[in-house]
């Protein structure tokens, strides 16, 4: 998406001017919130549980899955076929 606003953000021409600050701020923002989204919130979350590990509540619970066979999934479905 960032490389497809590149045209328009160095478009030279009539009525270039209103489009070229438009994609800027879409170049802006799409690269701004990537870098969000991929590094400071991975960051914050490792540091977090690396502080709740260093307290001692970094306790894991194991949730437990019932095995429901096949079968009765495949028996539900065919009532409402």
């Amino acid at each position: 998406m960032v490389i497809g606003m590149l045209p328009i953000a160095f478009a030279g021409g009539a009525g270039s001017e209103w489009k070229n600050s438009l994609a800027w701020v879409i170049i802006g923002g799409l690269i701004s919130s990537m870098f969000l989204t991929l590094v400071v919130v991975p960051v914050i979350y490792y540091l977090f549980d690396r502080f709740l590990f260093k307290i001692g509540k970094s306790e894991k619970k194991e949730i437990e899955l019932d095995d429901t066979p096949v079968e009765e999934f495949e028996s539900e479905a065919s009532e409402y076929v």
